[in-house]
């Protein structure tokens, strides 16, 4: 018997890709519509021969995918509206269809990989190999603690510029570890959007539950059998009602032992100054004994440190977790002050992406970069004066502060520097290097 041969076990690939599209019409006889369709010309020529001869201009291309399989074979428009019927939409004239575009987003992507999923999962996506690192490392320390001491708490920080994904490779990291409770805590609850968005419209995770006090979800109905995450705003989630107490509506996430705890934008200065607001107006001893329990241990870990403490004091503790993981673009003061160890740190700098792209675009100028949609890059730098140098070896550590060196007192006309000699010194055009 011949052993069958590539071309009989794939499908070839068909000369003319074909295209799914769904556009709207924005009146009220097609509100909530979609007509749903196929070509294999430009979308738009397409759509614009459709509705010339019925003279309507007020249409929007909604989608526009390519129908083609993971295997290469292609699907068809009967197949996408075949698909969203099965799924309880209505499809009542010719090829038009009561859903939204994130619905036939979904049903694409199913029909491309064979999966089924529960919600409006649509994208597919895998992970950039620098969200890999992150992931990776982050569990690898997470075990590595748990191993040594199974009480232990790890904490861990992602120093990763704007756009890393952040959002996106936090769930992989919760997936990874098998966590069911994930907790999202933020100083911007402007952010929300992207967590929820990234939850429910990705297929890795079908099935995950969101929640958020913008939600109106009741957290008592909440499947046991199936992961959460609750999004939250640092202010209302730590902060206290007229008593002193925890607000009544935040009662049960303390009660709940969270597999692993969030903190987005985690800059720590505005974190600090929030904490300062949220304290204020409880007793002085508590508030100082759960800054320090939150700054010096992350949110009160749960350590040895509770058995010192009193009933009254424990009615104060925040959340308690197993692992804490910290986001940010620019943790600055947390990095100065020693905050996290090197272990405890994943680096991504806006250098290390720009290298990213290069390095692609060299060993695979054939394939699609997934740096390639990134502005290019030019990073100055200023060389000092000699003048400077002088001042900054003169001090006792060897430092120099740009912020204090060009401190100035007063206003309007009687603004000066309160270095004016060594500004005027280092700043004039003798001491500028060639």
């Amino acid at each position: 018997m011949n052993k069958p041969t590539i071309e009989e076990i794939l499908p070839p690939r068909p000369v003319a890709r074909p295209r799914i599209y769904a556009y709207s019409i924005s009146d009220e006889a097609h509100a909530g519509l979609l007509k749903i369709g196929q070509t294999t010309r430009d979308v738009k020529l397409r759509v614009a021969e459709q509705l010339k001869t019925a003279a309507i201009r007020n249409f929007v291309i909604e989608l526009n995918e390519p129908a083609e399989r993971d295997n290469g074979s292609v699907f068809t428009d009967f197949e996408v509206r075949a698909a969203l019927v099965r799924k309880g939409f209505q499809n009542g004239e010719l090829e038009w269809v009561r859903c939204s575009v994130a619905d036939v987003k979904t049903v694409i992507g199913e029909l491309r990989t064979g999966q089924r999923v529960s919600g409006t999962q649509h994208q597919t996506f895998g992970m950039r190999r620098e969200q890999q690192t992150a992931v990776n490392s982050t569990h690898y320390y997470y075990m590595s603690r748990w191993a040594e001491d199974m009480h232990a708490v790890p904490r861990f920080l992602w120093n990763a510029k704007m756009r890393f994904g952040k959002t996106f490779a936090a769930y992989q990291l919760a997936k990874k570890m098998g966590a069911k409770r994930v907790l999202v805590v933020t100083f911007k609850p402007a952010v929300e959007d992207a967590w929820q968005v990234d939850l429910e419209s990705h297929k890795d995770f079908d099935g995950w539950q969101y929640m958020s006090r913008n939600s109106d979800s009741d957290p008592t109905k909440i499947d046991a059998k199936k992961p959460v995450v609750y999004f939250g705003s640092f202010q209302d989630l730590l902060g206290r009602d007229l008593t002193g107490q925890i607000k009544a509506q935040n009662k049960w996430l303390h009660k709940v032992k969270w597999d692993l705890v969030i903190f987005d934008e985690y800059h720590f200065g505005a974190w600090r100054e929030t904490a300062k607001e949220l304290f204020e107006g409880e007793d002085e001893a508590v508030a100082k004994k759960e800054s320090k329990l939150e700054y010096n241990t992350g949110l009160a870990e749960v350590n040895d440190d509770l058995a010192i403490l009193s009933e009254k004091d424990k009615a104060f503790l925040p959340i308690a977790t197993r692992a804490y993981l910290y986001l940010s673009g620019t943790p600055f003061k947390a990095l100065a002050t020693g905050e996290f160890i090197e272990e405890q740190i994943f680096n991504w700098t806006y250098t290390d992406e720009q290298r990213a792209k290069a390095d692609f675009a060299l060993k695979h100028p054939d394939k699609w970069n997934p740096y390639g949609a990134l502005p290019q890059m030019r990073l100055l730098t200023y060389q000092m004066p000699d003048e400077l140098l002088a001042i900054a070896n003169a001090g006792e550590f060897d430092e120099f502060d740009l912020n204090e060196f060009f401190t100035a007192t007063g206003d309007g006309n009687k603004a000066k520097f309160k270095h004016k000699s060594d500004v005027q010194m280092a700043c004039s055009p003798e001491t500028r290097p060639a």
